[in-house]
Formats: structure tokens, sequence, C-alpha cells
């Protein structure tokens, strides 16, 4: 009853998922970072809650102009819940935008099936990616993502690969003359947060731990039969799903080698993670087992909150 709720009706799924945001922005500014509450901090809080709910609304569009989701739009609704399990992944404003840019970036790499304009969405891709990675340093890593397009989606002409490497090249080099001018070391930065630190003692307490393992467990086993699906898709949507399952695993090797572990990073999980869960839950065939996974979606977040 409750997914055939959520799978049939956009528009509740919407609210719900502005009002998960807003909560969970509003825990995050407030509850852990502590922020006083004042018209300033109220603005700034204002300006995370939409561009989260953007990130939202670019995760449903993704997926339901790229026939990555059927019938249903449960993405919404589980996006929005993980923002709320982990609500440390909407209180850094460099990780909000770069998520949004890689999103921007993913939109335009899936839309190359329709075989148009290519050079102008490889470009485009390698702009929204390059410019995500200087707000956050290891989002350069799904330019991986770009390749396989490439390999995938494209002819194997030589100047499709040379594309995404000069749009990124342009951006850097446009980013160092503007740094050059205002006496800021771009690369020197880009370089020092690019450390690799495999210390997880952030995430030890009772509440982000049992996020985690939900989160990871419920996730991988999603992402199997996921992956084992693929060959029964449509032969032209295959790389649309073979870019999401690659761009979660990124994402969890991001957060692994990351130098600051402060469930920031999180937040590029839950997009290709929101995707391939709905198409899990989609395949069950027992309907009280899409009801006892999907509430478990629905429920943990609140219930974790209670520990914060």
């Amino acid at each position: 009853m409750i997914t055939s709720i959520f799978s049939k009706s956009k528009p509740t799924n919407l609210i719900i998922g502005f009002f998960s945001i807003a909560l969970s922005c509003a825990f995050a500014y407030f509850k852990i970072e502590t922020h006083a509450l004042t018209y300033t901090n109220t603005l700034q809080l204002l300006g995370l809650v939409v561009l989260s709910c953007l990130g939202m609304l670019f995760v449903n569009f993704i997926a339901s102009k790229n026939s990555l989701s059927k019938t249903n739009t449960l993405e919404v609704p589980l996006y929005s819940s993980f923002l709320l399990l982990i609500p440390e992944s909407t209180s850094h404003l460099n990780i909000v935008i770069a998520n949004l840019l890689i999103l921007l970036g993913l939109r335009r790499i899936i839309s190359l099936r329709s075989q148009k304009k290519i050079k102008n969405k490889l470009f485009d891709a390698a702009l929204c990616i390059t410019l995500a990675s200087l707000c956050y340093a290891w989002s350069i890593l799904f330019f991986l993502v770009i390749f396989l397009a490439v390999s995938l989606q494209t002819e194997n002409k030589i100047r499709h690969w040379l594309i995404p490497l000069v749009g990124s090249i342009t951006v850097y080099l446009i980013a160092y003359s503007v740094g050059f001018i205002v006496d800021y070391k771009l690369f020197e930065q880009l370089f020092a947060d690019f450390q690799i630190r495999l210390d997880f003692r952030y995430y030890s307490t009772i509440r982000l731990t049992l996020a985690l393992l939900l989160l990871i467990a419920l996730g991988l086993w999603a992402s199997w039969f996921y992956f084992k699906s693929i060959t029964q898709r449509k032969k032209a949507v295959r790389p649309a799903y073979y870019i999401i399952i690659v761009s979660f695993f990124i994402a969890l090797v991001v957060n692994t080698v990351v130098l600051q572990k402060n469930g920031g990073a999180l937040l590029f999980v839950f997009a290709p993670l929101s995707i391939i869960m709905s198409n899990y839950i989609d395949t069950l065939k027992k309907d009280w087992l899409k009801e006892s996974f999907f509430s478990v979606f629905l429920i943990a977040p609140l219930v974790l909150l209670l520990l914060l």
C-alpha cells in the first residue's frame, strides 16, 4: 500500500521530499553544526534547502527522462530520506554545489544515447564535473564516467576522447588565471585536498554507524540485483544503467579515501543509490517485501534523529 501510493503520486513525493530535505538541513545546520538562529544564518540555511531540493529534482529528472525507472517515482522519497538519515550530507555548501554540478554532468552524459550534439554534451559534461572539482577536489573522479560513456555511447573517434579533456583544461586555465590575479594558489589547494586518509572515527557514533550499516548493506544488496538486471534492459538504455552503477561505486571510493570524513561526501552516493534502490523495489514480486524494504528508509531516519 505504501509503495503504491508513493509510486503513483508524484506531487505527494515532492511535498514529502521538500519537507524531509528542509528538516534535514535544519537539523544539520542548527543541531549538528550548532549555528545560532540569526537572520544571516537563516538565509544561508534557506540557500542550502533550495540547492538540496534542486538536487532531488535533478535526480527525478534524470531517472524519468532516461528510462531509469519504470512506472514509479520512488527515487524522490528515497533520495530525501537518505538526506534525512545522514543530515551531515546537507551541511557543506561546497559539496552541495559540487553534487548539483555532477548531476548536471550525468544528465548530459546519459543523454548521449540520442546521438545528437555529441560534442556539445561531452564538453558540457566535462565542464560541469571540472567545476565540481573546484568546489570539492575529489569530484574529479566522476570524470571517469565521461570516458565510460564515450566507450559505450559514441563512435570510437579520437575527438570524442579529447573533447572532455579540452573542456576540463579550459576550466582549469580560467580558474588558474583568476586565482593568479587574486593571489590564490589554486593547484596547491587542489593537491592538498587530494590527500588520502583511512580514518573513520567520525562515523563511530551509534547514529552514524547504524545509518551507514543500513545504507551499505541494503545498498550493496540492491546494486547486485541492479547490475544483474542490466542485461534484461533494452540495448539502447543499458549504457545509462552502467553509468549509474559506476557513479555509485565512484562515490563510495570518494567517501573511503577523502581526507575530511565529515559525512558531507555521502551526498554523492545518494543520487545513484536512490535510482538503484527504486529499481530494486520495482523488481520485488511480493508486496510485503516491497512494503518492508521501502518502509525501512521512511522510518529509520526519524528513529535515528532521536539520537541527535
